[in-house]
């Protein structure tokens, strides 16, 4: 897991090569980490999250734990009809994106403590999933799993962050930041949680 003292030495290593991050981490300090439990429920409040605020998506997320009990089981969620899930505050395209996530999980289609090890093998698993794009399996893998290799290049903060740092005239294309990042790995988890630091910005 990326925890504290791994994101640390993660940091470390790109900085004895990089100065301008040593002089990042000087001016910024080192993040937190960002662990989230691995699994449904990481999931498909991700999904409950997406597109409105931190604060909207915990009362829809209160209203489902009332009807579906705590963790909304997927079990739970499969047997309720389209109203009651409306009235919790999930839209008839998210219902379909949270039953598509319940439904793989229930049949064994998708075993998300058994993901493959092999990054981009792990991501295409999970964009099997409706609603799940490469953006949210990336953030999954690096949040709920820990990896250490992750590098959500589609991320508009991680783009606007990177470009700060390295002084661009304007911000760097999705193209752009993964090429920039190849210098980075394996550490680039570390470097992206960083740039969420600098932009100061909540992801998950």
């Amino acid at each position: 897991m990326l925890d504290e003292q791994a994101l640390r030495t993660s940091l470390d290593a790109v900085a004895a090569d990089h100065p301008l991050i040593a002089t990042l981490i000087a001016d910024y300090g080192y993040p937190e980490p960002r662990l989230r439990e691995p699994g449904y429920e990481t999931l498909l409040r991700t999904i409950v999250g997406q597109q409105v605020s931190v604060a909207a998506a915990a009362s829809v997320w209160a209203k489902l734990e009332t009807v579906l009990g705590l963790g909304c089981a997927p079990e739970a969620l499969l047997a309720q009809d389209f109203d009651t899930l409306r009235a919790c505050g999930l839209s008839r395209q998210k219902q379909g994106y949270a039953r598509s996530l319940a439904e793989l999980v229930t049949s064994g289609a998708l075993d998300l403590h058994a993901l493959p090890e092999d990054d981009e093998e792990a991501i295409a698993a999970l964009v099997r999933i409706k609603g799940i794009g490469r953006w949210s399996a990336e953030i999954y893998l690096l949040f709920a799993e820990g990896r250490k290799d992750i590098w959500p290049a589609g991320d508009l903060a991680v783009q606007i962050s990177i470009g700060h740092i390295l002084g661009l005239p304007e911000r760097p294309s999705e193209k752009d930041i993964r090429e920039i990042a190849e210098a980075w790995r394996p550490h680039r988890s570390a470097m992206a949680i960083m740039a969420w630091h600098r932009y100061n910005t909540k992801v998950l």
